[in-house]
């Protein structure tokens, strides 16, 4: 089995040659300079160049084009929201505004398969919807919840169906399931593919990419580098998610690095697939506390993820994404709670990755006309729509365009800061371990009602919605 290497998306993708993207020259200028050359970064030089065609854009990335979470998640388009809806509701806007953001998330998914498609980008995109499962009486009756709320806030009832155990069955036929929900917004690719392609479709248009390049500070006007070079711009858009606390010049505590990792398994076989019933592509996730979420490849394996070991004290992002073997035993045991019939199947490799969370879990995008810097981040898992949705906000901001993304409320948001260690290892660690102990409370007793100790955990953080 493969351990770390960034991902079994980049690794695959690593046998195709990729263009050389060399550190730049001293003096560079740009009008436009990008740091970092994931989702964000490079849909941010996809909606400038779009909108602007002649304009000078120049990305930096410390390693290489999506080796952060844009290459390494588990490759849903989700319409999820990144916010604490009530809260971003009460601090920025209103209910409508909530509302109005919900279905820019709805109309951001079509249209990243429309631009891939029209760029020829394959990426093995398409929209089969997600089903989670719940395997409690609890989970149950929170998918019921979570239904109602959702609707409440934008959705619209015929793409968002409960079912009951039959009728997940007839999905996905995962052990112990009481019944789940489907949601049809939910699109799906290959992280990678879809990454590498945009990037490839920027340069196309005149961008410049830059890897192995570590930027050390920001300051208006001015990108400076690890060895002192300096890359001048007019405007600079920071968008380095979870990896923003090692740039200087940033907010600090504004986002943790939290650490989530994924298993990939060896191919089934047509028989395999048969017994365990999942034939329409659904991405699959169940109704948990400590969640796991996974997709069915096009080449005939499945991906299955979770947060294992949660943080690393001081906000350590892993590297390459090794992964030690607790989580992955942990991951492969639920993998077989699920599917018991695939408790021989070997796995073909083991990754992790960080996303980027504020102190309350409400991302934030944020264009600053006096500095000419913006920023975004903290989309808590939901980065593949997230980033796109962030980055027409940002640079339709920047351009002075006036757009349906350009106002949405999560534009000047601000988060509150995170505490400073060892209080901020201990409120995350502890956190996960509430909700771990939720998790079990309710596996062994019929109640319909959430743990106390998952409603105090997120009455804490701020995830409950």
């Amino acid at each position: 089995m493969k351990n770390g290497k960034i991902s079994h998306w980049m690794h695959e993708s690593a046998a195709e040659p990729a263009p050389v993207r060399h550190r730049p020259a001293p003096g560079l200028t740009a009008e436009v300079c990008i740091v970092g050359a994931g989702f964000t970064g490079l849909w941010a030089a996809y909606r400038i160049l779009t909108a602007r065609p002649d304009t000078r854009v120049v990305v930096l990335e410390q390693h290489q084009v999506g080796f952060g979470a844009s290459g390494r998640n588990a490759g849903w388009v989700s319409a999820l929201l990144s916010a604490n809806r009530h809260k971003l509701a009460r601090q920025a806007g209103g209910h409508a505004a909530v509302v109005r953001f919900q279905k820019a998330m709805f109309t951001a998914v079509d249209e990243i398969l429309e631009v891939l498609d029209a760029e020829g980008i394959c990426a093995d995109q398409r929209k089969p919807g997600h089903l989670r499962i719940a395997r409690t009486p609890a989970a149950v009756a929170r998918l019921a919840a979570q239904r109602e709320s959702f609707l409440a806030w934008g959705y619209d009832p015929k793409l968002l169906e409960l079912q009951d155990r039959d009728a997940v069955a007839g999905r996905i036929a995962a052990e112990g399931t009481l019944g789940g929900m489907f949601d049809a917004t939910t699109a799906v690719l290959d992280p990678a593919k879809a990454v590498r392609g945009l990037a490839g479709v920027v340069e196309g248009r005149g961008a410049s990419i830059h890897e192995s390049t570590t930027v050390a500070r920001i300051e208006p006007g001015r990108v400076i580098l690890d060895d002192g070079a300096t890359v001048q711009a007019q405007h600079i858009l920071v968008c380095t998610e979870a990896y923003s606390e090692t740039v200087d010049g940033l907010p600090s505590r504004r986002i943790v690095p939290v650490n989530s990792s994924l298993i990939m398994t060896t191919q089934l076989s047509a028989g395999q697939w048969a017994e365990i019933g999942w034939d329409g592509n659904e991405c699959f996730g169940d109704a948990a506390h400590v969640f796991t979420y996974g997709q069915r490849t096009t080449d005939g394996r499945i991906a299955l993820g979770g947060r294992g070991k949660p943080y690393r004290y001081a906000s350590g992002t892993g590297g390459s994404g090794e992964v030690g073997q607790r989580t992955v035993d942990l991951l492969q045991d639920r993998l077989h709670s699920y599917f018991p019939a695939l408790a021989g199947i070997p796995l073909e490799h083991a990754w992790s990755g960080v996303i980027g969370v504020t102190r309350d879990w409400c991302a934030f995008v944020d264009y600053d006309p006096a500095t000419r810097i913006g920023s975004a981040g903290g989309y808590a898992g939901h980065g593949v729509t997230s980033a796109y949705v962030a980055a027409n906000t940002m640079v339709d901001r920047m351009l002075g365009i006036h757009t349906t993304y350009a106002d949405l409320p999560w534009f000047g948001y601000r988060p509150p800061r995170w505490e400073p260690e060892p209080l901020r290892w201990v409120g995350i660690t502890g956190m996960y371990a509430l909700f771990g102990a939720a998790d079990a409370w309710e596996e062994h007793r019929e109640s319909t009602t959430t743990s106390l100790l998952a409603r105090i955990g997120g009455r804490l953080t701020g995830v409950g919605d």
